[in-house]
């Protein structure tokens, strides 16, 4: 499969050569490329010859003089370029299976590569892993990984992921280890199955390991559309997962393990300081995402005062809430300025779904029914990377014609400086 050009960063190589969306990279010296990590691989070099079919299909192969480590400036449309290694799991907490029929293509897809987790912290559950795969990790030295990890216990795990492979984990963390591949290891946490007990053992086999880098502790989601029953976390439950990670996190003598956001809403506790979440390793998976925005939120200035009377509206998911109602009250300090938190209620996927990420353009019409000449932020997560695309197949744009309101899309989900940056441009 060849590598199809999304885009090429500005004053690059790629933009000297005028190469655009739609062109392919052939080859690199006569090498084919799978991925990312072989195209990086063959461009170490200071003459590489490029073969590129452009999108008229005429083809034409450019000779390059450029420093060794120079990039040449290419962005692709996804990383792997060959099929993506499919999963192979019939997880029983998986939420692509408890999706309803009728939205866009890639939500449905499964991926278990461990090219996508190497280059861009997608997790794995090492289930599929060939001896060929396992050749390129250890000659390459490729990692760190994100391991879905659930479970140590064995038969547990294959009870879970519903694939005799499952079983095998120990052994393959264990290899990691011994060819010194760290891993960032998650945990889906499920009533009456992993929980209580087996979290405990589950930590336990951890602490014997070298290789871990971070432990991410989260809820499962339970959507509407779920066929197969499941429990929700409680608040018992949760607290004690996060006694357990805290409990693991002293035996190793660093912060590590870490339970997320989510977990703490449930526990019924408040957002923990900084100092919790060590190098917040997994932000993506909602561990500190609260604390990180609460906290580049204290560390900026604001204005006293706007020009003219202004008026916003967050409208948040239920989980995001908790931080925007600290944010909410200090900007309302400002003068002229009025703020309002709107809690997006979750129709579409069921009340158990709280984080902004699935809220859908339904809900949020919905949500904004009454709402008059504001300025309404929302979270760019709510869109596809790169479009104005909600989950349920409307756009941004839909959203305005028919609520009629302005929109303010924070595209950095962990900072607050794009809000307070458009407060100073209307202050006064």
């Amino acid at each position: 499969m060849p590598a199809i050009i999304n885009s090429v960063e500005n004053n690059s190589i790629a933009q000297e050569l005028e190469l655009e969306q739609g062109d392919k990279l052939l080859s690199i010296d006569g090498m084919k490329m799978k991925d990312l990590i072989d195209y990086n691989f063959y461009c170490k070099s200071e003459l590489i010859t490029l073969e590129i079919e452009r999108k008229d299909g005429s083809l034409e192969e450019i000779e390059i003089e450029k420093e060794y480590d120079e990039d040449l400036g290419i962005i692709f449309e996804s990383a792997v370029f060959d099929k993506i290694k499919p999963c192979m799991n019939k997880c029983i907490f998986c939420f692509v299976d408890q999706q309803p029929k009728g939205l866009r293509d890639t939500l449905y897809i499964k991926d278990d590569d461990y090219r996508l987790s190497y280059l861009q912290g997608t997790y794995i559950t090492l289930t599929n892993l060939t001896q060929k795969d396992k050749e390129r990790i250890e000659t390459l030295r490729l990692g760190p990984f994100y391991v879905s990890l659930h479970t140590t216990n064995p038969d547990l795990r294959v009870k879970m992921l519903k694939n005799p492979n499952a079983k095998y984990i120990m052994n393959n963390l264990k290899w990691l280890e011994s060819i010194d591949i760290p891993v960032h290891i998650q945990i889906v946490l499920c009533p009456g199955y992993n929980d209580g007990k087996e979290l405990e053992r589950t930590f336990n086999d951890l602490k014997k390991l070298k290789n871990i880098l971070s432990v991410a502790v989260v809820p499962l989601g339970i959507t509407k559309f779920r066929k197969e029953q499941m429990q929700p976390v409680t608040e018992e439950v949760a607290k004690n997962a996060i006694m357990l990670a805290d409990n693991f996190n002293e035996f190793k003598k660093q912060q590590i393990a870490c339970c997320s956001d989510e977990m703490f809403a449930l526990a019924k506790l408040p957002v923990p300081q900084k100092a919790y979440y060590g190098e917040f390793c997994q932000l993506d998976d909602g561990v500190g995402a609260l604390r990180m925005i609460l906290d580049d939120f204290s560390s900026r200035k604001l204005p006293e005062k706007l020009k003219t009377p202004q008026r916003l509206v967050f409208a948040t998911g239920k989980l995001a809430k908790i931080a925007f109602d600290e944010i909410a009250a200090e900007l309302n300090k400002i003068e002229n300025l009025t703020v309002e938190i709107k809690e997006v209620s979750n129709k579409f996927w069921g009340d158990k779904i709280s984080v902004a990420g699935l809220v859908t353009y339904h809900d949020l019409v919905e949500c904004l029914r009454d709402v008059k000449d504001s300025v309404v932020v929302i979270s760019g997560v709510m869109l596809r990377p790169f479009t104005e695309d909600f989950l349920d197949g409307k756009t941004l744009t839909d959203l305005k014609n028919q609520t009629g309101l302005e929109f303010l899309v924070v595209k950095d989900f962990y900072s607050t400086k794009e809000i307070v940056d458009y407060l100073f441009e209307n202050a006064g």
